[in-house]
């Protein structure tokens, strides 16, 4: 696993754009207020762009590449078509899959069960029915919290662009893969929950 993952504290800024079809997001330390890592959807099919722009929108497939600033791959996100829920697949740089997340029917705000390669879940992100606050928690301890950072009038009612803040407990291992799967679920909030 690439160091860069072992930090605890990521900014998360999606890009703007009024008539946007692709998610494609900057993810900064806030330290230093550097890009350390590129998050883009590079390869859509015209059926699918055109579907973004329609209701059935959450129901798109995505396949999203998270890199280092210079290109590296760290982790690849992927999901088919959706109907009802989604399962989505979460792959290493060397596309060795390293988990999934499921989608729970009738949860308010959002939720879903994170599970390891071998299907055992590791982890629960909840989401509130009230906002943007998202905790990833198992056993009833709390791993690593997402909250929504307003980005601002003009930019949050004309455009779709989003920022978040994603900070991992520091009992999460460093070298834990489940770093990799929540840096993952993050990028799924917003094509999965809210969109």
């Amino acid at each position: 696993m690439h160091p860069i993952l072992n930090q605890n504290l990521f900014l998360v800024k999606e890009h703007i754009g009024m008539f946007k079809a692709a998610n494609n997001y900057d993810i900064y330390s806030p330290e230093s207020n550097e890009i350390i890592m590129k998050c883009r959807e590079n390869n859509l099919g015209i059926f699918t762009k055109v579907l973004r722009f329609t209701d059935y929108k959450r129901m798109t497939p995505f396949n999203i590449e998270i890199t280092t600033a210079s290109g590296e791959k760290l982790i690849s996100v992927k999901r088919g078509v959706a109907f009802f829920r989604s399962t989505v697949e979460v792959f290493d740089e060397k596309d060795r899959l390293l988990g999934t997340f499921k989608q729970k029917f009738f949860s308010f705000g959002g939720k879903f069960e994170i599970l390891d390669k071998n299907d055992r879940p590791v982890c629960t992100l909840q989401g509130k029915w009230t906002g943007w606050d998202f905790k990833f928690t198992h056993e009833n301890k709390e791993l690593a919290q997402v909250n929504k950072k307003w980005a601002g009038m003009g930019r949050e009612f004309f455009t779709s662009a989003d920022n978040y803040v994603l900070q991992i407990e520091e009992t999460v291992a460093a070298d834990s893969p489940l770093r990799q799967l929540i840096l993952a679920a993050v990028m799924c909030i917003d094509m999965v929950l809210k969109e």
